[in-house]
């Protein structure tokens, strides 16, 4: 199947994952991979399953550890990596139809 915006995905990717930024390259990758240290976890997980129900008490919990850029960081990382993985598997079951 042709994939016209692979190449849109993969720098969208590059720029998230790799680029130098507040939080490290490792704890992005980790939460993209929705495997956060344990301290994300219940925020990352909330965003990966149901984003609608993360409410401002979520992120206050997480203040006192990370900053706002940090919190935006795995925020937006978090919901990449569930974009990411759910149109993996749109695209293998589109293939497999």
């Amino acid at each position: 199947m042709d994939d016209r915006f692979r190449t849109f995905r993969d720098a969208t990717a590059a720029s998230l994952l790799r680029a130098p930024a507040t939080t490290p390259r490792e704890l992005r990758e980790a939460v993209a991979n929705g495997q956060p240290p344990p301290e994300l976890a219940a925020l990352v997980q909330k965003i990966r399953t149901r984003a609608y129900t993360v409410t401002d008490q979520d992120i206050d919990a997480l203040r006192s550890a990370f900053t706002e850029d940090q919190l935006f960081e795995i925020i937006v990382t978090g919901a990449f990596g569930a974009a990411r993985e759910r149109l993996s598997s749109a695209l293998k079951a589109v293939e497999e139809a």
